[in-house]
């Protein structure tokens, strides 16, 4: 299984830890009832409350992502709410000279003029430091494509709403880039949630059925 993928020029996406799996959200159902387990059947239980909208069971599957991405992506990610985040730190770290810069179409021929943006910004935060200005001060100069990191734990009934959002061509090509990348883990760990929440539930249109 893979362990992290590379996104854009620079960035990843990697899976640290999960806990749980397919038979987790099979075991969290069948409480309800009091159901005796039954691993013959919990692929069709999991079919059954993906079609039925029942999704509650699937919040005890649990993932924790590291990711590597441009503040702009990270600004629209931290908007899915139900998850844990926590981002380097401006104030305490020093930023490297890393930023996104788009290719040739995305920037209409004009990317070389963007990259010249970044580093003169880049160079004014250097100066900045050098002069005793901290940290948290200096980063004020720095562009939305400064590359940034953090952690992100999510259960799969959230996960499963951000690729609903990102993982379709309504969502920013950057973030789609990345969805696409979390889409893999989820259908690396937990086949079976994966498979009948393309069939079910999938309201995107970039992750094939």
């Amino acid at each position: 299984m893979k362990k992290k993928i590379k996104v854009l020029d620079k960035g990843f996406v990697e899976l640290i830890d999960v806990f749980g799996g397919d038979r987790a959200a099979a075991r969290a159902a069948r409480i309800s009832y009091m159901s005796k387990s039954d691993p013959q059947g919990d692929k069709r239980l999991i079919e059954l409350l993906m079609t039925n909208g029942h999704e509650s069971p699937f919040e005890h599957i649990v993932f924790t992502f590291q990711i590597k991405a441009p503040i702009f992506v990270a600004r629209q990610w931290f908007r899915h709410r139900i998850g844990s985040f926590m981002e380097r730190s401006g104030r305490y770290t020093k930023f490297d000279e890393e930023f996104y810069v788009p290719a040739k179409d995305r920037a209409n021929g004009l990317e070389e003029v963007m990259r010249a943006q970044m580093q003169s910004s880049f160079k004014t935060y250097k100066e900045l430091l050098e002069n005793g200005v901290k940290k948290e001060v200096a980063r004020m100069v720095l562009p939305m494509s400064l590359y940034t990191q953090w952690y992100w734990t999510v259960n799969a009934r959230s996960l499963m709403n951000f690729l609903n959002l990102r993982a379709d061509k309504h969502a920013q090509y950057e973030i789609q880039q990345y969805a696409l990348a979390v889409a893999i883990f989820f259908k690396e760990t937990c086949p079976w949630t994966y498979d009948a929440f393309l069939r079910k539930s999938y309201e995107g249109d970039l992750l094939e059925v």
